[in-house]
């Protein structure tokens, strides 16, 4: 057991299928066979003596000890990314530009960009907040990645987390119980806003759009005053805005996930950038 050791880039192919949960996409990914790449897992599960994927003709699935085994896949790559930075950040120059949702812009990216900063000094980096889908249509023209949201089983991007579409509403009120309900929601092209009204009429419950902002900070503050309910993700909910849970009030939200997008015209250095960047908002999801 002593003498065993893990192949960076066995880690990298396992962790590539694990996230797309496809060895063809997986392939196409990594610029490989698909045979090449089921090897590479092959010799992994050897080498661990575990099996890590459940797999049939139609699906493709972690089982439990695989499930374990990618967080300490990802923490190993990201050591192993982090020690070759050390010793050739400096060489590391150029512009990166990145387009991300409001919420991720202000509460995870700011430590993580001082982050880079300190890794890669000669990057420029530039930032753009704006919606999901008007971010994605400038991907490789404007951003060299895209931190976004989607529908749970949306097969681009790489994965980097699951999140929970929740109602929020403020404490001192009771104002999820009003008829019509007021809701506080982005623009049109807002994913959450296409969710709210979409199970709000599904679920026949009469709903007013009573104050509309691309700005999540000045929704917050609307809700804050009971005037409100609004859509968040359930791990940015803020302190003041307590959950409403689904019932009689408010209907049920469908599941979410962040994908980052790279763009395929990047320079060498910004696409170095952008998968420490992954790497980060990785651990950043799991507490790290």
């Amino acid at each position: 057991m002593s003498s065993r050791s893990l192949d960076p880039e066995l880690l990298r192919t396992f962790v590539v299928v694990a996230e797309r949960l496809s060895f063809t996409r997986a392939a196409e990914q990594l610029n490989r066979t698909q045979a090449t790449v089921s090897l590479q897992v092959k010799r992994l599960e050897e080498r661990l003596d575990i099996s890590l994927f459940r797999r049939s003709t139609a699906h493709v699935e972690l089982t439990a000890a695989g499930e374990g085994f990618l967080i300490d896949a990802r923490r190993i790559l990201a050591l192993n990314e982090q020690a070759i930075a050390r010793v050739s950040n400096q060489r590391v120059a150029g512009r990166i530009r990145i387009g991300v949702m409001e919420d991720y812009g202000t509460k995870i990216l700011p430590r993580l960009l001082a982050d880079i900063a300190v890794r890669f000094p000669l990057m420029q980096v530039e930032m753009e907040i704006g919606l999901t889908a008007r971010l994605l249509k400038r991907l490789g023209s404007s951003f060299d990645a895209v931190i976004a949201m989607h529908p749970e089983g949306v097969a681009e991007g790489d994965l980097i987390c699951r999140e929970r579409a929740i109602w929020a509403a403020a404490r001192t009120h009771s104002v999820e119980e009003l008829d019509p309900l007021p809701v506080a929601l982005s623009d049109p092209d807002c994913l959450f806003r296409a969710w709210a009204t979409d199970a709000l009429d599904r679920a026949g419950r009469p709903w007013r759009l009573a104050y509309v902002s691309p700005s999540l900070a000045a929704t917050e503050a609307i809700v804050e005053q009971g005037l409100a309910v609004t859509v968040v993700k359930g791990s940015m909910l803020a302190p003041g805005l307590p959950d409403v849970h689904p019932g009689p009030y408010v209907p049920p939200l469908p599941g979410a996930e962040i994908r980052l997008h790279r763009a395929t015209t990047s320079s060498a250095s910004a696409a170095l950038v952008v998968d420490h960047l992954a790497h980060r908002l990785r651990l950043s999801s799991l507490g790290s």
